[in-house]
């Protein structure tokens, strides 16, 4: 019997090792199995906590190592300011995301967590990186298209220009290790006292949705014959992209941040849905849900638009997340009974929520929910399925750690040579001249004299605008190793030893690219708010007047009046008063002007041009011409607001899409 038994041991070991072997191998560890092989097998070897830890976003301050293994988190991010150390170089970065993949790691499953930020003009987060302008002063932009005798035949929009942004955007963020970045923003502001309304292109569209180029700049271009309405990044010097914020945050009555958007659908998806149409087709990985509510219904709890539309209607397979702390507001006050928040959010379709800091209270609610089965299993496989599937689509699993070799990307000469193109085309020349005959820009280079005034002639920060550096923006300013701040060395002192991050940006004044560009014999002179004595006594050839909207971000920059505070109006009639002089707006949007109009001789939108100053004495001084038209209705009063292109008794100041044109001076 023994003999017998003994050929059959080979095969009882071979059996064994066969069993031992087949759960050794894991699909989802595999790169050459299809994505949807690979999270069918992951996710079936999830447990319940696992799932949920998945779907919850945290904070960078409170990822710990413990907490990102204890509740199995599937993604950090950075909130507006927060950053590893105060002016943290690209490699301090890096080091931090790998610390925090690291964690992730070393879980049961090792799912890589994906790292999120607010790249929404360049990697405006990070210290030295290049800033690019703000999304409206993109809108103004144009290319110039030219026929057989060089004469201009039209300006068009120009989305080559956009992409080339966001592929430059992407380089800079996956050279600090960041995978993920919450942007385009493809609001379409229809109020220009919403405080977000520089994060919009256009009041038009069709101007924005020839803007979501911008996707393929992040992600890279998709591929011949990919699967439609499929999540898609190229590779590791590409992000995922986030199109924001679904849906009609751009037409909340009066303007107000957050609030409720009256319109009927077939208004809803004639003006505010067509970007995400584009945004799908281009394979944008994620969609941020909005804040503001429809008709009445809070958008974090809107399972008809979020499900039954976007997912299912247009077919978007990336996954969906909430705003920060978005589900919380879904209850008035917010976060007064967050179990039904959790509740109606993850019901409505929302995959990833951006806690950012109560992790343990949205892992348990949403825990005891999926046990009572107040929420089935089945959402809750959706969601991680759709997150699962963004991350093995870029390449998460296969390179969770980031190396170093970007670090030179963040602020390259490219990149600002890229913003610098971008300033000179966003530039919109509303006056030009007492009359026709009597054109002030181009402006001369050589003079005896010339006057720069303005409270942002000389400010980075407030060039910039908003979302830079920190969430609301800063004054104060840092170029050539020199710095000038708004600050005593004492107030910088604490605010190091406080970790608070200084408002400190890389770039060039609008002052600092004067002096650059004018004959060297002539003499600048520059005064912040001179008096109209100062002015008459220094007999200036003419005046340049840099004046505007301080920085702000959201709610805090909503506005009912949306006037220039002084000095700026002052600053305006003191100099212009006296001497010729072209008056430059920065500003978020369409500010009240009309005043002021008659004293000016030109007039040109700025907008918030970013980093490079350099871009508008390049259109000043006639080295290149104006070519951007207004993306938004410039309003006489406030009292025609709303008012856009297309509606009835539309009496503008200037009308969207009006812009004088100059040539540029032939090279001496």
């Amino acid at each position: 019997m023994a003999t017998r038994r003994a050929p059959m041991l080979p095969i009882l070991f071979l059996l064994c090792w066969l069993s031992t072997a087949q759960a050794a191998y894991m699909k989802y560890k595999d790169p050459s199995r299809p994505v949807e092989v690979r999270v069918k097998d992951l996710l079936n070897r999830m447990t319940l906590a696992e799932k949920i830890g998945q779907m919850t976003q945290i904070e960078r301050t409170s990822a710990t190592e413990q907490v990102l293994k204890d509740y199995f988190i599937g993604s950090i991010l950075s909130g507006g300011g927060s950053v590893p150390a105060p002016r943290a170089s690209a490699r301090d970065w890096v080091n931090m995301v790998n610390q925090f993949q690291s964690a992730c790691l070393s879980t049961r499953l090792g799912i890589p967590m994906i790292y999120g930020i607010d790249a929404v003009h360049g990697h405006n987060n990070v210290y030295n990186a290049t800033i690019f302008p703000h999304n409206v002063g993109l809108g103004a932009t144009r290319q110039i298209s030219s026929l057989f005798r060089g004469l201009i035949h039209a300006c068009d929009l120009d989305p080559d220009l956009v992409k080339r942004i966001g592929a430059a955007t992407a380089l800079e963020v996956r050279a600090t290790g960041i995978p993920y970045a919450f942007a385009p923003c493809i609001a379409v502001c229809r109020d220009p006292r919403w405080g977000r309304c520089y994060e919009s292109y256009s009041e038009d569209h069709r101007v924005v949705q020839t803007m979501t180029e911008i996707i393929p700049g992040l992600q890279g271009d998709l591929p011949a014959n990919y699967t439609k309405d499929y999540p898609y990044v190229s590779g590791k010097s590409n992000v995922a992209a986030c199109a924001k914020h679904f849906v009609g945050d751009g037409g909340t009555q009066k303007g107000i941040n957050e609030n409720n958007t009256v319109i009927d659908l077939g208004g809803l998806l004639g003006i505010h849905m067509p970007a995400y149409y584009d945004a799908i087709a281009k394979g944008v990985s994620t969609v941020m849900v909005s804040y503001s509510s429809w008709n009445g219904v809070k958008m974090h709890a809107n399972r008809h638009l979020v499900t039954n539309f976007l997912k299912r209607k247009l077919g978007f397979q990336g996954f969906v997340i909430s705003d920060w702390q978005g589900i919380d507001r879904i209850t008035s006050p917010a976060d007064a009974n967050y179990t039904y928040s959790v509740q109606m959010s993850i019901i409505a379709g929302i995959d990833m929520v951006m806690v950012p800091y109560d992790y343990s209270g949205f892992t348990s609610a949403l825990t005891t929910l999926v046990n009572d089965k107040v929420i089935p299993i089945s959402r809750i496989n959706d969601a991680v399925k759709r997150i699962l599937r963004v991350k093995f689509v870029m390449g998460l699993f296969e390179n969770p750690l980031p190396d170093l070799s970007l670090v030179d990307q963040v602020g390259k000469k490219e990149h600002r040579e890229l913003a610098r193109e971008a300033v000179r085309k966003s530039l919109v020349l509303l006056k030009n001249g007492k009359s026709a005959k009597e054109q002030l820009l181009p402006l001369p280079k050589k003079a005896d004299k010339i006057l720069v005034a303005g409270s942002h002639a000389d400010n980075l920060g407030y060039q910039c605008g908003g979302w830079t550096i920190e969430w609301q923006g800063g004054s104060g300013r840092i170029t050539g190793g020199k710095s000038k701040q708004l600050k005593t060395v004492l107030q910088i002192e604490t605010e190091i030893v406080n970790s608070r991050y200084i408002p400190f940006v890389a770039g060039t004044t609008i002052l600092e690219s004067i002096r650059s560009t004018v004959d060297p014999a002539t003499n600048i002179v520059f005064s912040e708010a001179p008096d109209v004595g100062f002015v008459q006594s220094n007999n200036f050839s003419y005046a340049i007047v840099v004046v505007g909207e301080p920085p702000y971000a959201e709610t805090a920059g909503d506005s009912l009046n949306l006037t220039i505070a002084e000095p700026g109006p002052s600053t305006i009639q003191n100099v212009c008063g006296v001497v010729k002089c072209v008056v430059v707006i920065i500003s978020g949007r369409p500010v009240v002007i009309q005043p002021y109009v008659p004293v000016m001789d030109a007039l040109v939108a700025a907008w918030l041009p970013g980093s490079e100053g350099q871009g508008v004495a390049d259109v000043l001084f006639g080295d290149f011409g104006f070519t951007g038209k207004l993306p938004r209705t410039w309003f006489r009063t406030v009292d025609q607001l709303p008012l856009n292109v297309g509606d009835q008794n539309y009496d503008p100041l200037f009308p969207f899409g009006f812009g004088l044109t100059t040539k540029a001076r032939p090279a001496s």
